[in-house]
């Protein structure tokens, strides 16, 4: 079930298949302002088209720099270390690959130049990264609440005497955003960047450095502590550049193709786009898979996981130092959850600074699933969740695509999970949860829906034998919460306290034994007065909204055949195989006035007719969820046939969809 508010995510037995994965963000909009700032024009193909990549765009538009589209590449129109406009108001969103960067350049070349964001960019930190700027004469105000966003830059005057100091244990993309705009100011003499404090993410460093050489600029470095950049510097473009796929995204499938593997389901899932040669330290993510006992597989701009290795039932757990990879660690506290022992990740400190704070926000979601997590400043510890104890929840995103994207991964987990807020993922992979679902191998469903006596529920209850699936007779709910109604004096018009009702109602079932609560109401459910009731407060949009989550709660693995009258247009509508049974009004009343009779409930042929036609009528009219056959769903025709014919008709159609 999806709206843009939140996105229901069906459980899963496994994955499998190939994703193409979207230009790196980090590397895009490096490269969007190395081209901007060089001589010549640079042709950009695999450029991400995302909320951040569009940000940056949009300011150098804004800032004067010609782009154009050719096909599927970007052309950019450098402008030779200067841009043309030399002042301009840009709205930056949430994009720190965008703002600090463009903060460097912006007060390097000097202008009047307004920068402002969300109300989240507005909490996030840039302090050091102006501090440094003003100890060299930039001129740099704030707009609100001093070291954070909005920023007023004006003309300063530069003096680059001695080395400029910047922190490193803050965020890496403070000491990036330096190396990218400095060479603008290298004319004459080295400049030398001095880092204070131990340099987190140094991957994203190194991938700066490796993309400024690419536009002619060759940084030296000592330590990764003191960066030199050298007198003569400046920006020559390389004529094309390919941006590589995004590695942090990779780590969603590639965690995928290993938890796919858990319920025996799996097979291998591989991204392309990355490989060993990646300039972006999230690859190492799939390091640290094998190190856990995954089976990884290197090649040729691709990576693909295959499950575990042999002789391994799970993940190993431990301690993982996550200093190199801080985005893809996101993915390890989710696959924790299905390890054999608790894992820290440790040196993710720069979480609490990213689009939200991760730390707070990954240890309260996954709490709500029924993890056990403890946090502290700069690490996570996440316990093995067992089966039994998994809970379902609705994941908050806090506006951040990474918490978005990893929690689809908790699918995994046999419990229900709604992704709120999906939307998110527009800022670095809008059409994630499209790719996620195409290898994506959901807990299969067969969908038997028809009006009363049709057969269906003695069908379904013999398929799911035949196939050792879960069966739901999803009219046993309806029914159940109107025994109850009746025993409470609740009337069959009070639909809120119906609804009330349906949403904690105490039932289990058990082979063929219906139980509330301690009770066993097999018998007295399938009373004719019980089911007249059922019809009618079937109907009330509250109560078939109550018992919508329990019905979607019962899809479990191996997989599940569900009957009913919308099993396959509102409860399931994702099901693999839907049945619509169908039988003339007659065949059904003989059927019905004969079970009736066997347990001993006297009635006539007649009767049983009349009643039968006038729930066909309440069923097929009601504004909710009204008796029909899915679009998808396969028609057959029981009038003639027997249970075992019709059960044979449906396997077959089964193994042809399997």
């Amino acid at each position: 079930m999806t709206s843009p508010d939140f996105l229901d995510l069906p459980p899963l037995i496994g994955a499998g298949g190939t994703v193409r994965l979207p230009g790196s963000k980090s590397i895009s909009n490096r490269v969007l302002l190395l081209a901007a700032l060089s001589s010549g024009s640079t042709q950009v193909t695999g450029l991400l088209d995302s909320d951040d990549t569009r940000v940056m765009l949009a300011a150098l538009h804004a800032l004067g720099v010609k782009v154009e589209q050719q096909g599927a590449a970007t052309l950019v129109h450098g402008c030779g270390g200067r841009f043309p406009a030399r002042e301009a108001k840009l709205f930056m969103g949430n994009a720190g690959t965008a703002i600090r960067p463009l903060t460097a350049a912006l007060a390097l070349l000097g202008g009047s130049y307004a920068l402002a964001g969300v109300p989240r960019m507005h909490e996030r930190p840039i302090g050091d990264l102006v501090d440094a700027l003003r100890s060299i004469g930039c001129d740099i105000g704030y707009g609100g609440q001093p070291g954070f966003p909005p920023l007023n830059i004006g003309v300063g005057t530069l003096r680059i005497d001695a080395p400029i100091r910047v922190r490193g244990d803050v965020s890496s993309q403070f000491l990036s955003a330096l190396l990218l705009a400095l060479p603008l100011a290298a004319a004459a003499r080295d400049i030398v960047i001095e880092v204070a404090g131990t340099l987190i993410s140094r991957p994203y460093v190194e991938m700066t450095c490796k993309l400024l050489a690419r536009f002619g600029v060759h940084i030296e470095h000592q330590g990764w502590q003191r960066f030199i950049i050298p007198a003569g510097s400046r920006f020559v473009s390389p004529g094309r550049i390919a941006v590589e796929g995004d590695a942090s995204s990779a780590s969603y499938f590639l965690a995928a193709g290993v938890l796919g593997t858990l319920h025996g389901q799996g097979q291998a899932v591989r991204v392309e786009g990355v490989d060993a040669n990646s300039i972006q330290g999230d690859v190492q993510f799939a390091r640290v898979l094998e190190q856990l006992g995954a089976r990884v597989e290197w090649g040729e701009g691709f990576i693909a996981t295959h499950g575990l290795r042999e002789g391994r039932q799970r993940l190993a757990g431990g301690t993982i130092d996550c200093v190199a990879i801080p985005d893809a660690a996101m993915t390890l506290a989710i696959t924790a959850l299905f390890a054999e022992a608790p894992t820290t990740l440790t040196g993710i400190g720069s979480w609490r600074v990213k689009e939200t704070d991760r730390i707070a926000a990954m240890a309260a979601e996954l709490t709500k699933l029924g993890a056990q997590v403890e946090a502290g400043s700069d690490w996570l510890r996440v316990h093995p969740l067992p089966a039994e104890h998994w809970r379902s929840a609705a994941i908050a995103t806090y506006d951040d695509h990474r918490m978005a994207m990893c929690f689809s991964l908790a699918s995994f987990g046999p419990a229900d999970i709604r992704i709120l807020e999906p939307g998110c993922v527009s800022k670095t992979f809008p059409s994630y949860f499209q790719a996620f679902a195409a290898v994506a191998r959901p807990v299969p469903v067969i969908a038997i829906d028809g009006p009363t006596a049709s057969g269906k529920g003695t069908v379904a209850a013999h398929l799911a034998q035949a196939l050792g699936f879960h069966y739901l007779d999803s009219g046993v709910m309806y029914r159940a919460t109107a025994l109850l109604a009746q025993r409470q004096g609740i009337a069959l018009d009070d639909e809120a306290a119906l609804a009330a009702l349906a949403r904690h109602l105490p039932i289990r079932c058990e082979g063929g034994t219906v139980w509330l609560g301690p009770e066993n109401a097999s018998d007295a459910i399938r009373t004719e007065a019980v089911g007249q009731a059922a019809s009618t407060l079937s109907a009330l949009p509250a109560v078939r909204r109550a018992l919508l989550d329990l019905q979607r709660s019962l899809r479990r693995a191996p997989g599940l055949v569900a009957d009913g009258r919308d099993m396959g247009t509102v409860v399931f509508p994702d099901a693999r195989l839907k049945v619509f049974l169908t039988a003339d009004a007659q065949a059904r009343a003989e059927r019905r006035h004969k079970q009736l009779i066997s347990k001993g409930i006297s009635t006539t042929l007649t009767q049983v007719l009349h009643e039968l036609e006038q729930r066909d009528a309440r069923d097929t009219q009601r504004s909710v969820a009204a008796l029909k056959p899915a679009q998808d769903a396969l028609p057959l025709n029981t009038s003639a046939l027997d249970v075992d014919q019709t059960v044979h008709q449906v396997l077959q159609w089964w193994r042809q969809r399997s």
